[in-house]
């Protein structure tokens, strides 16, 4: 069996339990693709599995490689393969029930998977999936934001965020969001219509009667977005459950989205990368054997755009 170079946990913890090591290279099924990875993305899924998160529902096998945001080429396809061919550039989301992508190769679904977008290297690309698939969906399939409509997006300089602000002004909305003042050049230079420095002002004292929230905080910010939104609005919130209760009363809908692997919603957002609507933005590249300072960084709460995993150079 061919080995290769991955970084693991063999128990949950801190990232000192990241480790930097020989694996097994995975071999494609059937239906699958395996990818030589080029960069992976770190998201909060990751250090929230490595510390423990949804053990008991993802039934994961120890040691386990972590990170599921990736951007690669197609070494092998599995015999029943067609859209695909080795050879092809390709970035998604892959299943997290699965290994991730801390490492030179990985195993994909083809359902998992699109081509790359022509117009990004594989460091931008796998900057993408997680985080405009997570806005899609949220902003897209479950709140039916359309042309017109006027939406709230919580911290709209971060990962997802930045990328939901882009998305709805592709649809047409009026576009809100809330960042530090020293992120407003950052939100006006992606669209923002206007932009609330939660630090100096809270966002319910000066706007109301939205049609969408989009929530990636929590907490007290969960809470207080109710109160601003219009009779049978959305707060779609991708962190934790809304209050079905609390919805009830201020006459609105509300709904947890969990990201899910769409290679034909990849597909449809290179697109829009290549055509100039969309772009991730990467604050960090560091190499993959640096996953722990990866993981720190990313923990802390205060990058704006997106931290990468160089896999090959």
């Amino acid at each position: 069996m061919a080995t290769m170079k991955a970084v693991r946990i063999h128990t949950h913890g801190g990232p000192e339990t990241l480790v930097y090591e020989d694996a097994l290279q995975p071999e494609p099924a059937a239906d699958e693709v395996l990818i030589r990875i080029h960069a992976a993305s770190v998201n909060p899924v990751d250090w929230k599995i490595r510390g423990g998160y949804g053990k008991d529902s993802f039934k994961h096998h120890l040691p386990l490689i972590l990170g599921w945001d990736v951007a690669g080429t197609i070494e092998a396809i599995g015999s029943q393969v067609e859209q695909f061919q080795t050879g092809d550039a390709v970035y998604g989301y892959t299943s997290l029930y699965r290994d991730g992508g801390y490492a030179e190769f990985i195993v994909a679904k083809t359902t998992e998977i699109a081509l790359k977008p022509n117009s990004v290297d594989f460091l931008e690309a796998a900057a993408i999936p997680v985080a405009a698939l997570t806005a899609w969906q949220a902003l897209f399939d479950t709140a039916g934001l359309g042309a017109n409509q006027r939406v709230l997006i919580h911290a709209a300089s971060g990962g997802v965020g930045s990328l939901a602000v882009q998305l709805a002004k592709v649809k047409g909305a009026y576009v809100i969001g809330t960042a530090s003042a020293r992120n407003a050049d950052f939100l006006r230079e992606l669209g923002t219509d206007e932009i609330i420095d939660y630090q100096a002002t809270k966002f319910e004292t000066v706007v109301q009667d939205l049609d969408v929230v989009f929530d990636t905080i929590g907490g007290d910010t969960q809470e207080r977005s109710f109160s601003v939104l219009r009779k049978d609005g959305w707060l779609v919130s991708i962190v934790s459950p809304p209050s079905q209760e609390t919805a009830a009363q201020h006459g609105v809908r509300s709904s947890m989205v969990g990201v899910q692997p769409n290679g034909g919603q990849l597909k449809e957002i290179a697109a829009l990368v290549d055509s100039g609507k969309l772009k991730a933005y990467v604050e960090t590249v560091l190499p993959l054997k640096e996953a722990r300072q990866a993981h720190e960084l990313s923990q802390s709460g205060r990058t704006r755009g997106k931290i990468i995993l160089q896999v090959v150079n």
